[in-house]
């Protein structure tokens, strides 16, 4: 059988319906990570230091995954046992960290924190990659965009409820947002962290009892054309690793310093264990969830505008109108405008999470699927942890302690992405 059968919207659903989850976590990580470590006492000059736990974690994680997913078959197949392992380490992750001051016996709790975000974003790798492969190991490439966009769409959905959590549950439910004590991470937070445990188990196993893989045999007769006994590196991906760069830097700093920026400009504190600050943590989930649910509203019409004007035309248009978006935290002074900005950073997000694997999945060997993509992952990780290592200095020594002014910094980054994104010669279908 030289092609893949096409698949139904609803197998393609269900083979992603585990990103929902994933995404779940990843999005309390985001939204809360900052607030959580300066609850614990972390200095917002070190934030992105402890950052660097994750990208560099996954640099290592990712094409480890992927190399023996690649050449793992069993009861369960190729990629679905890495989605059950990352899915219970994950778990356990997400209902430690909170807890970390109870774990404190002789270890500072930020360090403890910084350690479990450490494992909680090894985890989330585990799964996360084979998710990717799994879209390319299953479909056939004229619906590669649409498998990527789907994931997207799940993406942006978990993505939401997960960052908006907290907040519902401090102002909805009534559940306390503040801790116990100075040092401990507020109950709507722990609470939220708890949920996100359980929803990720659940849509893991959604996708693992639901999904069926294709024998490592099947796989090989529907490759294409590969160099035997050689691994090389196609062209695209090259020409992919500055749009990543710039993104993910962009991202990165986004997701560090947004918080504090809020706390700052909005609500005048710099105070990890008040009020006002544990506020603007809960208004920036809500933020981060209108950018991931624009992602998701917006996923399924890539593909169409894609067709149209190509995959490489659409992302620059995106991340373009993301970077605007990041300028723009310039020019508003109530915190409720930063709704507009997110609209514009939600599609720029929603194209990230598709085009460039979309991009990538139709040249890149099938049964090496897996090491590809945890290979890929490093235009991920080493933005970040570049990011990480430079931003806190820029924000001390350059930036005078104005963590807005990282935002911009995210913003002409997205920009340049877009640039270099006119510059790929894509593969014509």
């Amino acid at each position: 059988m030289k092609d893949k059968p096409k698949l139904g919207f609803w197998q393609i659903l269900n083979m992603s319906f585990g990103f929902l989850g994933i995404q779940f976590g990843f999005a309390l990580q985001n939204g809360n990570a900052s607030r959580i470590l300066m609850t614990f006492g972390a200095d917002v000059h070190h934030l992105s230091w402890f950052w660097l736990v994750a990208p560099i974690t996954g640099m290592v994680i990712q094409p480890i995954v992927g190399y023996f997913s690649d050449k793992t078959w069993g009861r369960l197949g190729r990629r679905r046992p890495y989605f059950l392992v990352g899915a219970l380490l994950t778990s356990v992750a997400l209902v430690l960290m909170p807890n970390a001051p109870h774990l404190a016996s002789f270890i500072a709790p930020m360090f403890i924190g910084g350690g479990l975000l450490m494992i909680m974003d090894a985890a989330i790798n585990i799964s996360m990659e084979p998710f990717r492969a799994l879209v390319a190991d299953k479909l056939p490439e004229k619906q590669h965009t649409l498998g990527f966009s789907v994931q997207t769409l799940l993406i942006g959905t978990g993505a939401v409820v997960g960052s908006w959590l907290p907040y519902i549950l401090g102002n909805w439910l009534g559940i306390s947002k503040t801790g116990e004590a100075a040092g401990l991470v507020p109950d709507n937070v722990t609470y939220s962290f708890y949920i996100g445990a359980f929803v990720l188990l659940a849509t893991i196993l959604w996708t693992v009892f639901t999904t069926s893989e294709y024998p490592p045999e099947q796989l090989v007769q529907n490759e294409t054309e590969e160099r035997p006994g050689k691994f090389f590196i196609p062209r695209i991906m090259v020409k992919l690793l500055l749009v990543q760069f710039f993104s993910w830097f962009a991202l990165f700093s986004m997701w560090v310093f947004t918080t504090p920026a809020v706390a700052l400009r909005f609500y005048g504190t710099t105070d990890a264990n008040s009020i006002p600050f544990q506020d603007a943590g809960d208004w920036v989930g809500i933020l981060f969830g209108i950018y991931n649910g624009v992602s998701a509203m917006i996923a399924l019409l890539l593909p169409v505008v894609a067709k149209r004007l190509s995959k490489k035309i659409t992302h620059a248009i995106a991340l373009s109108i993301g970077g605007l978006s990041l300028l723009s935290f310039l020019i508003f002074t109530d915190p409720h405008f930063l709704i507009i900005p997110m609209i514009g950073i939600g599609i720029a997000w929603g194209s990230i999470l598709a085009m460039p694997y979309a991009m990538l999945a139709s040249s890149i060997p099938p049964k090496k699927m897996g090491v590809y993509m945890g290979l890929f992952n490093m235009s991920i990780t080493i933005p970040q942890i570049v990011s990480g290592i430079v931003s806190g200095l820029i924000l001390k020594y350059f930036f005078a302690d104005n963590p807005v002014l990282c935002i911009v910094m995210a913003g002409v980054s997205m920009i340049f992405g877009a640039i270099s994104a006119l510059f790929i010669r894509e593969k014509l279908t």
